[in-house]
């Protein structure tokens, strides 16, 4: 898979992730949370994941939402940080 197939494959995983957490990306970058080399080494982080097959059949299961990532997750922290309350 090429790097820009690989680039746009991470950044769906992660919103869809953030998604099924209930963590605002665009919110957080708004109030300041996170930053937009955050959101950078974020995707990188997932492009660089083994998982990501894995990741996608686990948000395929969890589509009704999640209250917890995956364990091998690398945005856990994250996306930990943006969840609703």
């Amino acid at each position: 898979m090429g790097f820009f197939k690989k680039l746009d494959r991470a950044s769906g995983l992660i919103g869809s992730m953030a998604e099924t957490l209930h963590a605002d990306l665009g919110q957080g970058l708004a109030e300041g949370r996170i930053t937009g080399q955050d959101m950078r080494n974020a995707v990188m982080a997932c492009m660089g994941c083994e998982g990501s097959g894995e990741c996608a059949n686990w948000l395929s299961d969890h589509a009704a939402g999640a209250g917890d990532t995956p364990d091998y997750c690398r945005n856990r922290a994250m996306l930990h940080r943006l969840r609703a309350d």
